[in-house]
């Protein structure tokens, strides 16, 4: 079988329209021994949250994504557009293209400190 596996944490359903993120799945994935991806940009989705199509909370996605590495997470996995709020798809959940080096810049360094322990 494929040993190259990757385990992705996007929020789990939680009520109409909500999805949640409960951290103490990274660690249980982790504990399963493959790397485990933390989905910021899907996990701040509000499924069907438009009526027509789903909403997002992206104000929520850097504070997820810190959280998400300090608990263990191996990987970030995101949604990037030049402009999120005429993306065709994930727009309301997408992050901006300016917005992602300085966030990338500080999961590094949250990831270098946690390493310690």
């Amino acid at each position: 079988g494929n040993k190259n596996i990757l385990l992705t944490d996007r929020g789990v359903s939680f009520g109409y329209n909500t999805l949640v993120t409960d951290l103490r799945s990274l660690k249980i994935m982790r504990d399963l021994g493959c790397p485990v991806i933390f989905d910021a940009t899907h996990s701040v989705q509000l499924p069907g949250g438009q009526g027509h199509s789903s909403g997002g909370q992206r104000e929520f996605i850097s504070h997820l994504a810190r959280a998400a590495v300090a608990a263990g997470a191996d990987g970030v996995f995101m949604e990037i557009h030049p402009h999120p709020k005429s993306a065709l798809c994930d727009g309301p959940n997408s992050l901006a293209r300016e917005q992602v080096r300085p966030l990338l810049s500080l999961l590094k360094e949250i990831h270098r400190l946690v390493q310690v322990f």
